[in-house]
Parts: C-alpha cells; sequence; structure tokens
C-alpha cells in the first residue's frame, strides 16, 4: 500500500495507532461505520490539540484504582486515552462523562483520507470492559469532498489494547510511588 509497514516495532504507541489507522483503513471491505457529521468539512491540519487537562485533575489514590478526585471515570484510563489519542486534534473532553472526541487528522502520509477517534470510558474501574473505542475514516474524492470509508475492527481494538497498556502502566508507576 504505502510501504509503511517496516519499523512498526520501534515507533512509539502515538506514531503506531497513526500508522495502523494509515495502513487497516485501506482495506477492501465494503462494511464502514458512518462517520459523525461535526466538523465534516473542517481542515484537518487545523489543530487545536494538546495539553488540555493538567496531571492535577487526576490526582487519585492509587490504592482505589485511581478514580477518586475530580475525575468521574477511571483515571488512568482517561490519562492513557488522551495521551494515545494526543497526536490527534481534540474536539472535546468530558472527564465527568468520560467520553474523548478527536477532530479530524489526516496522516501527512496520506492527506487524501483522515481519521476521526472517539473514546467512551464506561466506569471507574480500571478494566478492559469500561473502554470503548470507535474509530472513523473518510476519504476525498476528486471534486474534493470527504466521503465515509471503511475501517477496519481491529483498529478500534489495538486502539484500546494500546490505551490499556498504558494505564496499567500509569497504574503500576502510581502504586510504587506510593510505597
Amino acid at each position: 500500500m504505502h510501504g509503511k509497514r517496516h519499523g512498526i516495532l520501534g515507533l512509539t504507541a502515538a506514531a503506531a495507532i497513526t500508522l495502523t489507522l494509515a495502513l487497516t483503513g485501506c482495506g477492501s471491505s465494503n462494511n464502514y461505520q458512518s462517520s459523525p457529521t461535526a466538523s465534516n468539512d473542517r481542515d484537518p491540519s487545523a489543530s487545536t490539540g494538546g495539553g488540555v487537562f493538567g496531571t492535577g485533575l487526576f490526582a487519585g489514590d492509587a490504592k482505589k484504582g485511581g478514580s477518586e478526585g475530580a475525575v468521574a471515570v477511571n483515571a488512568f484510563l482517561w490519562r492513557a486515552s488522551l495521551d494515545t489519542i494526543s497526536f490527534m486534534p481534540l474536539a472535546s473532553a468530558d472527564p465527568f462523562g468520560g467520553v474523548i472526541i478527536s477532530d479530524w487528522y489526516a496522516p501527512q502520509e496520506t492527506p487524501e483520507e483522515r481519521f476521526k477517534v472517539n473514546v467512551y470510558i464506561l466506569g471507574r474501574m480500571l478494566r478492559a470492559d469500561g473502554l470503548k473505542v470507535s474509530v472513523f475514516r473518510q476519504t476525498r474524492d476528486a471534486q474534493g469532498r470527504w466521503n465515509d470509508a471503511a475501517v477496519g475492527p481491529e483498529v478500534a481494538a489495538e486502539f484500546e489494547n494500546a490505551v490499556l497498556t498504558q494505564a496499567r502502566e500509569l497504574r503500576l508507576r502510581a502504586v510504587a510511588q506510593t510505597n
């Protein structure tokens, strides 16, 4: 496809997910999840993303799963989700509802396609079933219009796994600091 499969082992989680989105989205499946309509025609290179929330918001008792404090959902899942999605601009982030919505992101390698990710943190426990990720993909046609395109279910699963791995690492570091 784009010849980007080599070298994935040395990439960071964010770069690996970007690469996974770009590669997996090129599948031949005709099944696709309709993308959200908000900011449908916004320039994908316009980014307001970055450090939206400081670490003080995520303070919690590591022995209780990091779910105490200002965040109404698991703080480790929340922080790991923000870290994992940090390469994309954020459209909104609600720590009380546990919803993170990215804006459209077009990788430099493939400017004719763009991605959007919605992350839902479903509870206060650090568990695999406490996280749901939806990934949307669009491609640009010859007239410059964005059209919904297929995204394999493995993309969302890989994204969820990256978030869960990061959340476990954050929790282990927090527990080690309290001992």
